[in-house]
Formats: C-alpha cells, structure tokens, sequence
C-alpha cells in the first residue's frame, strides 16, 4: 500500500515540474495578476495634503502642476489633435446656414477674422503650455494670473460648455444616420446607446485611449478634407461628369454677399457659427499637462493650426463658395447637423458624382464622434483641475492609479445620458436651451488665454527675466495676444447686437437669451465665487503671480544654455529649413 501511495506522489511530483505544468501555472498567475492589476488600477492615487496656510491662488499652482495624470500622449497624437481634433459639424454643416445667411464673401470674412484671432490664441497658449504644462491649463492660468474667481467661472464655463456638447453630439450622430432611409427604421435612442458605449469604452482606457482615438479620427477627417479641396478645384475647372466649366460665377450670379440682409450684420451674424466651429482648439492646450514631451512635441503641434486654419477652413470654404451659391435652398437643413444639408455634400451631388455623398456623410459622422470623445475629455480634466484647486467638489478630483480622473468622466458621461432624449418630440427645445449656456463660451476661453499670456509676459518683465528662458514664444508675442484680446471682444459685441436685433427676425427676450445665456450665467460663478471665499481683489497683482510652479525644467540657467545652443545649430541650418522649422 506504501508502495502505490509512494509512486502516486512520484508522478504527481513529475507532474508539476513538467515544463508544460509550468508554463500552464505562469499563464494562469499571469492571467489571475493582470485581473488583480486591472481592478488595482480603479483605486485612488495617494497625493499629499496641502498646507491648509496657503492662499488659494498658491494651493491651485501647486495641485495643478502635482496632478497625478499619465503622461502618455506622444509627439504624433498632439499633432493630429491640433490639426483635426475639433474639426466637426461647424465646418461640415453650419458652415452652409452661414453661406445662405450672408454669402460666400461674408463667410470668408468672418472666418479669416476667426482665424486670425484663432491663430494668436493658440500661440499665446503654446508658449504657457510649454512653459507650465499643468493639469487644467487655460483655466489655471487664468487662476493665476488674472484672478481665481475669474479662473474658477472659467473652468465651470469650459466644462459646461463639454458636459453639453456630448449628449448634443450623440444626438446628431443618431440624426446623421437618418441620411440612408434604412437606418429611419431603427429608435434613435439604440444608435445613441451604440454611440454612447463606443466612447465609454475609449475612455476607459484612459488618455491612450482619447489619444488613439483622436489620431485615427482627426486622420480620417484631414484626408477627407484634403481630398474634397482636389477634387473642388478640379470641378471647378470643368473636370467633373458634368465637364461644366464654374469659376467664379456663383460669385456673380446670386453675388457674394447676401443682399436680402445688411451684408455688415449678416457677416456680424456669421461670427458667432464661425467661432462654433474653431471650438475645441484650445484641447492641445489641455492635453500638454499629459503629454510625454511637451517642450519637443507642444511647439511643432501649435505651429500645425496655422495649416488647419488655412487648409481646412479657408481653401475649403473658398472652394465651397465657388461650387455652392448661397440660394441653393438645401443649405437651409432640418437642423445644425442635418448632413443632407451640408455644403460639402450639396458640392458633390449638384456636380453629378454619385456615392460620395455617402463616404462624406460617413466622414461627418465620424466627425460628431470626435467632438463626442473630445468633449469627455475636456470636461473631465477641467472638472477635476477645479477640485484639486478646492473650486468644485473634491470628489471630482479622485485620480485613480492609471490617472484617470473617475468622477469627473463618471458625471461628464451621466450627463451623456440626456441624449437618449433623441426620440422625444421634445429633443429640440431642450437642446436649445443647454446650447444657449454654452453657446459664447469659446470666446470667453480664447480672450482669456489672451489676457493671461499678457499678465503672464507683464510678470516676467517685473521680475527682470524675459524671453530668454522660454522654450517656445508665441510668434505674435504680446501684440498678438492683444490683437486675439480685441476681436474676441468685439465677437462679443456684435453678438450682443445680433442677439438683441437678430437677423431677419423680430426681437424677443427668449430669442436673445438663446444666443446670451452664457454671459449672465459667468457673471453668476463669479459673484458666487467672490462670496464663498471672500475674495475681493479684482486681479492677482504682479508680486503675487507664481510663474514657476508647473515648469519640467527646474534649472533656468541650464535652461537658458540650451536654448542659446538650439538656437545656434537652427542659425546654421540652410534658409529652407529655418523657414521650415518656423511655420512647422
């Protein structure tokens, strides 16, 4: 009996120091470890308390620079991001309500004053991300440098402005597919759902996740856009199926202003929907704080919206109002995001191609999913960078070991959820309002950005230090910030004025507050601001201002010999490249 019981042990011994044993109980481990590491991973991440003796504007540069997110974003990611990563139904589709509302001429206008104006902010951005890439960036700075009721009603403007457009970009890509008579078949609320999950999932995986997302999302958007501006020019030669010379002659016949308006308020009236579809520029901002490099990456993404500003917005509008005239009554869709409606599908069927009507639409789906992804990012770093700043409740400041930040994607996505309205009849008066809150909101960002480089320059220079120890300057420099400043002010006048007198409308108080709600609701998070922490300065004083707090490079003089020596080797290179390097 001892016998049998001695070789059962013998084979059971051999058994589990076989090889194949082996690699069977390392797979499991392996299997039971990455489980165990996936649930790990949900816990918080521990951060030391802050000094509670530490004013507020202190306590939010300190937090804000420490934020625990994973920097994870490559040089390629943020490059696509600047490029394509907002690109979306603005330029689609509400750029034809503008062509009918004021004309080819005015939506040029309107869109290269935009443009301008875009191009100074993100360079006044750049030079503060470079320099300080911290979690929650413009919103901080404002906090910083301007002043930290001014820099919390900022942060709460932004993410409302995100927490918003999620559930409405849900909605249009439900409404996009309504293009194909099959998909009218289905409840609108099933392609929310389907939608809805696709960006939960990519948000799980944290900033990779929006990263990879957005690279293949802006990809598609730009190839698109660079194919239809070939394809514009050769229709516009005579080159299509048609082989009907256009030239310039929409431009003649119907005209290029719209005189059935006052071609100076139509342009006016045109601002606001150009300004729409710039939003979301400002992400690359955002996202440096989680970048890998941001002092080599950063520089080169900011200087590609100058190319996105040219490329996709003028060149192709131009060709737009070329192909298109402004009577054409399918530019006057069902709504914002009506894709049959869109003046790059309208080119493509009245020029006789068949099937890339489709392939745009799919592209303008595409599109809306982007800025669907884009705004759960945006709203759930703002969110938790005005906790960490004690500005909003702590909770939404929770990181977990993966340094995502939970609550804050948790509420963004719960407020996702009101898009499974898309079946009611009453979808559209709803969304109408919650646009309303954040309909000026980009305006306010951008002037802030502005504001807060030139405060953030007026420092350095108090200081005795200057340009020098910056890695990367705004090309416009402090005029350009002030010229950014002036016409996001002036957006706002004449905002004002279309709102209170809009165009070929009577006045009315529910029509103004549609276009104005945005304002009364700052002013709002201001005043509270102002009460709950008794804050009664109106500005941080330039002795006050912390301009360190935040920066990878500790070493300013180490610093400043590197950049003396970059800027050495760039002198030598031939003019070409120098040339080059400044526009890209």
């Amino acid at each position: 009996m001892s016998d049998k019981k001695t070789s059962v042990e013998a084979v059971i011994t051999e058994v589990d120091s076989s090889p194949a044993y082996e690699a069977g109980s390392i797979k499991a481990e392996n299997k039971r470890n990455f489980v165990q590491n996936w649930f790990d991973g949900f816990k918080p991440y521990e951060m030391e308390e802050l000094d509670p003796n530490l004013s507020e504007v202190e306590k939010a540069a300190i937090a804000t620079a420490n934020a625990p997110l994973q920097r994870k974003l490559k040089n390629r990611h943020l490059q696509m991001i600047a490029i394509g990563g907002s690109i979306g139904t603005g330029l689609f589709v509400g750029s034809g309500k503008a062509l009918a509302a004021a004309g080819p001429a005015a939506l040029l206008i309107a869109w290269g004053l935009t443009g301008i104006m875009i191009y100074f902010t993100v360079q006044a951005l750049g030079e503060l991300s470079v320099t300080m890439p911290v979690s929650g960036s413009f919103a901080v700075y404002s906090t910083r440098f301007i002043d930290s009721s001014w820099g919390c009603a900022m942060g709460f403007n932004y993410a409302m402005q995100w927490l918003i457009v999620l559930p409405l970009e849900l909605v249009a890509a439900s409404i996009t597919l309504s293009y194909w008579e099959g998909s009218k078949s289905v409840n609108a609320d099933v392609w929310v759902l389907i939608f809805y999950l696709l960006i939960v999932v990519i948000n799980l995986f944290g900033v990779k996740g929006y990263g990879e997302a957005e690279f293949v999302f802006s990809l598609i958007k730009v190839v698109t856009v660079i194919a239809f501006i070939f394809m514009g020019i050769i229709l516009n030669c005579g080159g299509g199926p048609k082989g009907e010379y256009i030239g310039g002659r929409y431009w003649k016949n119907p005209g290029a202003f719209n005189t059935e308006y006052n071609p100076f308020k139509a342009v006016c009236s045109v601002f606001v929907t150009s300004a729409f579809s710039f939003a979301g520029t400002e992400l690359v901002g955002l996202a440096a704080a989680e970048a890998t490099n941001p002092r080599k990456s950063l520089p080169t993404a900011i200087k590609q919206v100058f190319w996105r500003i040219m490329l996709f917005y003028i060149i192709s509008l131009t060709l737009i109002g070329l192909l298109v005239p402004f009577n054409d009554p399918r530019l006057i869709g069902s709504s914002s995001v009506d894709a049959s409606a869109s003046p790059f599908v309208i080119a493509i069927v009245s020029n006789g191609i068949h099937g890339l009507d489709s392939v745009m639409n799919v592209v303008i789906m595409i599109a809306v999913l982007s800025v669907g992804n884009s705004a759960v990012y945006g709203s759930s770093r703002i969110l938790q960078s005005l906790a960490a700043q004690g500005q909003a409740p702590k909770i939404l400041g929770y990181i977990d070991r993966e340094g995502r930040p939970l609550a804050a994607i948790g509420l963004t996505l719960l407020f996702g959820c009101l898009a499974f309205v898309a079946a009611s009849p009453k979808q559209g008066e709803m969304f109408d309002w919650l646009l309303a809150i954040s309909g000026l909101s980009s305006i306010f960002t951008w002037g802030s950005i502005c504001l807060s480089h030139i405060r953030f320059r007026a420092c350095l220079k108090s200081l005795g230090r200057g340009t020098n120890e910056l890695v990367f300057t705004a090309q416009g420099g402090i005029i350009g910030s002030w010229i950014g400043l002036i016409i996001n002010c002036l957006v706002l006048v004449v905002s004002f004025w279309v709102a209170a007198f809009p165009l070929g409308d009577k006045s009315s108080a529910e029509g103004f507050f549609k276009a104005y709600l945005t304002v009364p609701v700052i002013i709002i998070v201001y005043v509270v601001h102002k009460i709950v922490k008794k804050n009664w300065s109106l500005y941080v004083k330039l002795d006050e201002m912390d301009v360190d707090s935040g920066r990878r490079d500790f070493d300013l003089e180490l610093l400043k010999q590197e950049i003396v020596e970059e800027k050495e080797i760039l002198a030598r290179k031939p003019f070409w490249y120098r040339t080059y390097k400044f526009w890209c």
